[in-house]
């Protein structure tokens, strides 16, 4: 059940009845950044819960709030869009990747070409959420994110950059920055399209057939790995 938030003298009924339920517990303050964090990862991972089971469109703030242990209103004190809760969770699934694609190069000093694609396809492969989000219409989603939101999401994507060049100048030396810029500007809009050739429901599948198009279910892992191996064309 939601409690609906009453301002009083710059606190809330809300926040008054979690204090007294949590009385003689180690809750964390009004107003701190521990509170204000926590609240907004809530917040994410009642969308990312959603999204496991309801489409893009589906899912709206109120949708979100009937997650969240506080009330719709209160979401838009952290985010005022849907578009900027599914920033912050793309922007949380780059970071899961560029934190995997650094244990790898933490783990392995070389790299054959085969060995490389088949590692950074397994890296992906656990980032299905990732690539689901990709498949969205991007360019919406971040014309509806507010300029700060935009500005956070593009540091992490610009250290996902730089992650992905750091592999490429590690087990590659030998190729020139023009190839590591051609791979870099090849494969991650080649990740937009990740998600749907490989994920397929029954209505696309039986669209397809009757409309007889000859087509090669691939799997995340194999179309990823297909994709550089003939990049890195080693």
């Amino acid at each position: 059940m939601h409690i609906d938030m009453v301002s009083l003298q710059g606190y809330t009924l809300y926040d008054d009845i979690v204090s007294e339920k949590n009385k003689g517990e180690n809750i964390m303050p009004k107003g701190s950044p521990e509170l204000t964090n926590a609240r907004r990862e809530e917040i994410i991972n009642a969308c990312e819960k959603l999204y496991k089971t309801m489409g893009f469109k589906e899912i709206t703030i109120k949708e979100i709030g009937c997650v969240t242990s506080f009330t719709r209103t209160s979401i838009y004190n952290y985010f005022q869009t849907k578009e900027e809760i599914f920033l912050a969770l793309l922007k949380r699934e780059y970071e899961l990747w560029i934190s995997d694609l650094q244990k790898m190069m933490d783990r392995y000093d070389t790299m054959t070409a085969d060995e490389f694609a088949d590692r950074l396809a397994r890296s992906l492969e656990k980032r299905e959420q990732l690539l689901k989000i990709l498949s969205m219409n991007h360019y919406d989603m971040e014309s509806n994110s507010r300029q700060e939101h935009l500005v956070e999401f593009k540091v992490v994507y610009g250290r996902t950059l730089s992650t992905v060049k750091a592999c490429l100048d590690k087990y590659f030396p030998q190729m020139s920055a023009k190839e590591k810029q051609d791979f870099i500007y090849t494969f991650f809009p080649f990740m937009f399209g990740i998600y749907p050739y490989t994920k397929v429901n029954e209505k696309q599948r039986a669209a397809m057939e009757n409309a007889h198009v000859n087509y090669v279910m691939m799997t995340i892992y194999e179309i990823t790995y297909n994709c550089v191996r003939r990049l890195l064309r080693y």
